[in-house]
């Protein structure tokens, strides 16, 4: 066999196992919406919203928060914000809502988990629902959560925000960005009880607050950069059941219009996602260019057999992206960028690395993590 050949069929190798895999990563079926709902009591729900300069997207996720029923207590944890976004989320005059301002962060905790930890001391309410301060949530979504919870005996349940998608560097990468995060955690798998697997998406999550009692907390995951699956697999080994999934009812109104903001929210936590582990840096580099850079240069070959093994696998790509592209009505000719889309990923992994290593770690929100 020529060994350019040998060379290109590994990826095909990798596509046909992820179209095959018998829990499908690429299939977009583990997904809840708003359901109709009247005269909702939502007295047993507080919702805690961390926020630091948040000042252009809370009181639009405040505000929608007055759409999903009476009673529901709100918890704002001003977490030193410079700029006014305590005064704009009290310009809401949202029912019940009690801003907590955020104390110094506190030695060895992340500066989210600090300020969620600060805002738990004040629940006093069954159910807690984690939003991030630039999700805003369509109306009777926490209604419908509950209802999935109590029916399905669920202790935690999240949702996959539908990231915008408006500029041309976010229609290129978002959907994609989605797309490998349920490759590397297969809802069905997280959702499955006898799976190691627990993920889950920090933006929203429902979950019942005497299970977080009884890990002591968000101490227990105080340092994780990757909170949300952190706090998944804490509660998933506790033997507990969890539920994860897409959705088109919670909606993040943050915007990426560049491709360094895009780089940057994934290069914060790549290296994260491998363990900080030169080893598996070095594996994910080696099955990402069997799995994007290697078939593109197929295609550039004369010989036959090659180049349509080339075409073999784009295909293969392309059938695997396009159900997430149709849940977020993308053009499936989306798809066929995928290859370059892959490279642009495993660049910001390095790039991720190389800050690890060789800058001040992650950054967010001007708070330095190693």
């Amino acid at each position: 066999m020529e060994l350019t050949l040998l060379a290109v069929m590994p990826g095909l190798l990798i596509w046909v196992a992820i179209l095959l895999l018998p829990w499908r990563p690429w299939n977009t079926r583990e997904s809840l919406d708003s359901q109709s709902a009247e005269n909702q009591d939502l007295s047993d729900v507080t919702v805690l919203i961390p926020a630091r300069d948040e000042s252009e997207t809370i009181t639009q996720t405040l505000t929608a928060l007055k759409e999903q029923g009476h009673g529901l207590q709100v918890i704002l944890v001003d977490d030193q914000s410079t700029d006014n976004t305590a005064e704009l989320a009290k310009s809401v005059e949202l029912e019940n809502l009690k801003i907590v301002p955020g104390t110094t962060l506190a030695e060895g905790w992340s500066g989210k988990l600090w300020a969620l930890e600060q805002g738990r001391q004040h629940i006093k309410t069954p159910f807690l629902l984690l939003l991030d301060a630039d999700i805003v949530l369509m109306p009777n979504l926490i209604p419908t959560l509950l209802k999935v919870v109590r029916e399905k005996d669920l202790k935690m349940l999240s949702l996959m925000a539908h990231l915008k998608m408006e500029s041309n560097w976010e229609k290129l990468l978002m959907p994609a960005f989605i797309f490998f995060f349920k490759l590397l955690y297969p809802f069905h798998l997280s959702n499955k009880p006898t799976s190691s697997i627990a993920a889950a998406a920090g933006g929203c999550i429902l979950l019942e607050f005497s299970v977080l009692e009884k890990l002591g907390g968000f101490n227990c995951i105080k340092n994780a950069l990757i909170d949300d699956c952190s706090l998944a697999k804490q509660i998933k080994q506790e033997g507990y059941n969890i539920w994860m999934g897409l959705t088109h009812s919670a909606i993040s109104i943050r915007s990426y219009n560049s491709l360094s903001t895009i780089w940057q929210m994934v290069a914060r936590t790549a290296y994260t996602q491998l363990g900080y582990s030169p080893l598996l840096l070095l594996v994910c580099t080696m099955l990402m260019v069997a799995a994007f850079a290697l078939p593109i240069t197929a295609l550039l070959q004369t010989q036959l057999d090659i180049f349509i093994t080339g075409i073999i696998i784009l295909a293969l790509q392309v059938v695997c992206y396009i159900p997430t592209l149709r849940y977020y009505s993308m053009k499936p000719v989306y798809a066929l960028t995928l290859p370059l889309i892959g490279i642009l990923y495993l660049l910001m992994t390095w790039s991720s690395a190389y800050h690890y290593y060789f800058g001040k770690g992650a950054v967010w929100k001007n708070r330095h993590y190693n």
